[in-house]
C-alpha cells in the first residue's frame, strides 16, 4: 500500500524562508514541493503560460482546451490540480467558467525558489 501525503492546505501563497537561506523544516520542503508537482505536467505548464499570456487576463475552459487540443474534461482536470494549489483562480460565468493565474501565488513561488529572480 503506498503511504499517503499528508493533506496541506496550499491555496495560499506559499510562505517560508527561500530555498537558499538554509535547510528547510519538513513542513516547508513539502510546502513547496506540492505546488511544484501541481506544475510538474507539460499541459499545465503551458495552461499557465497560456492564461499569463492571456490578452483578457482571463481565459476560458473551452478556449484553452482548443490551444492545447485536448478534452474539455483532461483541461479541467489539469485547471483543477492547479487551482487545489492556489496557481490559478478560477470564476464561474453562467455556463462557462474562466480561469486567471494567480500571480500573487506564482510570484511568492519564484521567490521562495530565488530570492532575487522578482525583485
Amino acid at each position: 500500500m503506498p503511504k499517503a501525503l499528508p493533506v496541506l492546505d496550499i491555496s495560499a501563497p506559499v510562505c517560508c524562508a527561500p530555498v537558499a537561506a538554509g535547510p528547510l523544516n519538513d513542513d516547508a520542503a513539502l510546502e513547496i514541493a506540492l505546488r511544484l508537482k501541481a506544475l510538474a505536467d507539460p499541459v499545465r505548464v503551458k495552461l499557465v503560460s497560456l492564461l499569463f499570456g492571456s490578452q483578457a487576463g482571463e481565459e476560458c475552459s473551452s478556449d484553452l482546451a482548443a490551444a492545447v487540443d485536448l478534452s474539455e474534461s483532461t483541461v479541467s482536470h489539469h485547471l483543477s490540480q492547479l487551482r487545489r494549489a492556489g496557481l490559478v483562480e478560477s470564476e464561474r460565468r453562467g455556463t462557462n467558467i474562466y480561469h486567471k493565474p494567480s500571480r500573487e501565488s506564482l510570484v511568492a513561488l519564484c521567490s521562495v525558489l530565488d530570492p532575487n529572480c522578482c525583485t
